[in-house]
């Protein structure tokens, strides 16, 4: 593929893209005229952040026929409107699932209101993290950069626009209320060539990579809309959906977001496998010119099945982990295994695992053959 080339399928995309968000930012957002958003509903309380400067006292104590461990906290509150002000909280005197044991310099946030009397309340609702991010965000940099070099640097800059697609596009285009799957798709088609070309160069490789994820991106949307549907999951098994419909009634399409989700999700991961295979195919045909494309895709895919297993493997652990307080529903439950593997939340995790999995699987041969193609070509 000579220069040409490149730029002229380089131009394709990014009329493609111009197009697509030219029609989808054409639609007029709607929204539901009978509800009231939450984010304009008056709230007479108010965030604060503070520190605790002295433990005042530690006790226990007994709620709802429990013990329970309480402390009477002086805190310095260092952002809000009563910032420089000191205040005094009792903590852990109501039931709490999650009790927290607090001790001096933890930064906290407070929310702060008035109570049945009109007097001042304050309760402790959570920590202050954002400088443990930031340090392991910095690593994070650090370590890309120090090891990627130019490569790494430019993979930062395409994380960076990823995630500006994604809050500045995808996420503000569903809350309006547009269809979810059509975003996600949209949001994809600026993330896949923005992402790769800035990661792995200009150049052939890359291209056959992007052909190979969009295609493979679409039989996965394609099998993850009919599996949902056919396990006639609603998209209401967590908490958060649940919510969203109460925040916003009807405005979002649940189910959509599900699918959006599983888009989205095993997009990150088609990355690696089709620059990968491309790149394999590119070895092997300069290695040995006279190689034909059929000879070519059997010698890469027998590369690429230990790529499947490994990748397949990685995913399963992946949504494993994140899945893990779920899965212990399955450990010492009276119920059958046939009855829990029914449940919506643990069904929907399932379809989402199977769907992303055979997503990856499907990219190998898929991007194998157009890479042998293309080499053959050349």
């Amino acid at each position: 593929m000579n220069i040409k080339r490149l730029v002229v399928a380089f131009l394709l995309f990014i009329g493609l893209f111009i197009f697509s968000f030219v029609l989808v930012w054409a639609q007029e957002d709607f929204a539901a005229p009978e509800a009231q958003p939450a984010s304009e509903m008056k709230h007479e309380e108010e965030t604060l952040e503070a520190t605790i400067t002295n433990v005042l006292e530690e006790k226990e104590i007994e709620v709802m026929d429990k013990k329970q461990f309480s402390q009477k906290l002086e805190l310095l509150v260092t952002k809000g409107s009563i910032k420089d002000k000191k205040i005094t909280i009792e903590n852990g005197i109501f039931a709490l699932a999650n009790n927290q044991k607090y001790k001096v310099n933890d930064r906290v946030i407070v929310m702060f209101g008035k109570d049945a009397e009109g007097m001042d309340s304050f309760y402790i609702t959570d920590y202050v993290r954002r400088g443990a991010l930031l340090w392991l965000f910095v690593i994070f940099v650090v370590i890309a950069v120090a090891i990627g070099r130019w490569q790494g640097m430019t993979s930062l800059i395409g994380m960076a626009i990823s995630f500006l697609v994604i809050f500045k596009f995808i996420l503000p285009k569903i809350s309006a209320g547009s269809d979810p799957v059509q975003i996600a798709i949209l949001g994809s088609l600026v993330i896949i060539p923005v992402t790769f070309f800035l990661s792995h160069g200009f150049n052939k490789k890359t291209v056959i990579a992007i052909f190979g994820t969009i295609i493979s991106l679409v039989v996965t949307g394609i099998l993850a809309n009919a599996f949902v549907q056919a396990a006639q999951l609603t998209g209401f098994a967590s908490e958060e959906a649940g919510f969203l419909q109460a925040y916003k009634p009807g405005l979002i399409n649940i189910k959509g977001l599900l699918l959006a989700g599983i888009i989205i999700g095993v997009l990150g991961i088609l990355d690696d496998i089709t620059v990968s295979q491309s790149a394999i195919v590119q070895q092997l045909k300069s290695a040995n010119p006279k190689l034909k494309a059929g000879e070519l895709y059997k010698k890469a895919m027998s590369v690429g099945k230990d790529h499947i297993a490994s990748m397949v493997n990685t995913l399963v652990l992946v949504y494993t982990g994140a899945a893990l307080p779920l899965l212990l529903l399955f450990i010492d439950n009276p119920h059958p295994f046939s009855e829990v593997v029914n449940y919506e939340i643990i069904a929907e995790e399932i379809v989402r695992a199977l769907v992303a999995s055979i997503g990856l699987m499907l990219a190998v041969p898929i991007t194998t053959f157009i890479a042998a193609l293309f080499a053959e070509r050349d």
